[in-house]
């Protein structure tokens, strides 16, 4: 495959490797092993999938009536929700295709299009109001590119949900040109003739014109932009000029989540991120959120939770690095993991998702450089990949692989592996 973003190279057969790709998946779901025509960028987003929810499941409604209506009316994006139109309404139209324009969590804002392809998309919950990221819906293309922050294709049983199986999405994300802050994404969902190359161009297109646009439009104000701190402590650090604020635990963990939901959480989607399935009285959560109130004061706002001023976090700037695959600047971003003493689901899920991440970009890169500087630091000393990785990359005649070596098979030792 000459671009991974691709769904199929030129000359494929669709029916054929949407066959292929049913029995890998299936595959996966059974023996958790993915192997068949199966991109990287796929495979990795059915790992994270796999993680979180059921391939059974539909994407929960979050958002409906007059809430939808207020959030979508006040988000960035509806500046350019014309512009889309121009440029996709044609697609959207046909009465084959969807337009459907998200928000930075995967909540979709907007699904416009034919009344018949709209009713067939309601079947799997493809609606206004329902959320569509990874952690919520498995692998399609608004969530991988949220994730990845980049534009991709998604065909087929390359979703992980069976439900989105009988269709193919292109979607690219946006971002906010004055802060860079992911905003959303742009999608076009439809039939098979979506694979074409120029689906994914178009909506890369569509999404370098809004942001384009919202260029012209005055910056938001960053004067009290604050900074966060939260990689390798458990207790962050906001600050504000030369103010400093330094968080407990449950405080660090609910401004993390608020930091990585700018547009905003309720206080059910907040308790859900912090708690899970346990269950809760809502006066906790309550007395949580008003003593943080008082230590932020207005940088922190209520219906919904979010913080007023942008946030610009140490494990943002960590992902910007991976999502350019740039494995020397995410080394020296990463300063252990986010939050380590916290079980929150959300935060664990962002921790994972970037622990995996740095660990898959520096195996892949092979440079034994990063990877002795990875397994040095606390955080890589038992990591057997990446001690096998380094293994691997070092040349033969280098002093450093018999203590490599050592490593790998203590490493095996203390898992039960065999050696070798």
């Amino acid at each position: 495959m000459t671009n991974p973003w691709l769904a199929l190279e030129s000359g494929a057969d669709a029916a054929e490797r949407a066959g292929e790709l049913r029995r890998a998946h299936e595959r996966f779901l059974s023996a958790g092993a993915v192997d068949g025509p199966v991109r990287a960028v796929v495979a990795e987003s059915w790992r994270r999938s796999a993680r979180a929810v059921s391939p059974d499941a539909l994407a929960p409604l979050e958002l409906t009536d007059a809430e939808l209506e207020d959030y979508r009316d006040a988000h960035p994006l509806a500046r350019v929700l014309p512009l889309f139109r121009d440029l996709l309404g044609g697609i959207a139209d046909d009465g084959r295709h969807l337009l459907a324009v998200c928000d930075a969590a995967g909540r979709l804002l907007w699904v416009e299009g034919h009344r018949g392809a709209r009713a067939r998309a309601e079947r799997m919950n493809f609606v206004a109001g329902a959320r569509w990221d990874e952690a919520h819906a498995g692998t399609n293309a608004p969530g991988v590119a949220l994730t990845v922050r980049h534009p991709v294709q998604i065909f087929a049983a390359e979703h992980f949900a069976v439900s989105a199986q009988p269709w193919t999405c292109a979607a690219a994300p946006i971002h906010d040109p004055h802060t860079g802050r992911l905003l959303g994404a742009v999608d076009v969902t439809g039939g098979d003739n979506l694979t074409s190359p120029y689906s994914l161009a178009l909506v890369q297109a569509a999404a370098r014109a809004a942001e384009a646009h919202l260029a012209t439009l005055p910056a938001p104000d960053l004067a009290r932009a604050v900074t966060l701190a939260a990689l390798g402590r458990d207790d962050a650090v906001l600050a504000e000029g030369p103010r400093r604020i330094r968080l407990g635990p449950r405080h660090s963990e609910i401004v993390v989540l608020l930091a990585c939901h700018p547009e905003g959480l309720s206080s059910d989607q907040l308790s859900a991120e912090l708690y899970g399935g346990r269950a809760l009285n809502p006066v906790t959560l309550r007395a949580e959120l008003s003593r943080l109130r008082h230590r932020l004061g207005p940088l922190l706002d209520s219906r919904p939770y979010r913080l007023r001023v942008p946030v610009r976090a140490d494990f943002q700037e960590l992902a910007g690095h991976l999502a350019a695959a740039d494995a020397e600047a995410a080394l020296r971003a990463y300063r252990g993991p986010l939050l380590p003493g916290s079980d929150a689901p959300g935060v664990v899920w962002q921790r994972r998702l970037l622990d995996d991440g740095v660990r898959e970009l520096l195996v892949t890169r092979r440079d034994p450089a990063l990877l002795e500087r990875w397994t040095r630091a606390p955080w890589g000393r038992d990591d057997l990949f990446a001690w096998q990785a380094l293994l691997a990359a070092l040349p033969s005649d280098s002093p450093a692989r018999a203590r490599a070596a050592r490593r790998v098979r203590d490493l095996d030792a203390e898992y039960g592996l065999p050696f070798g």
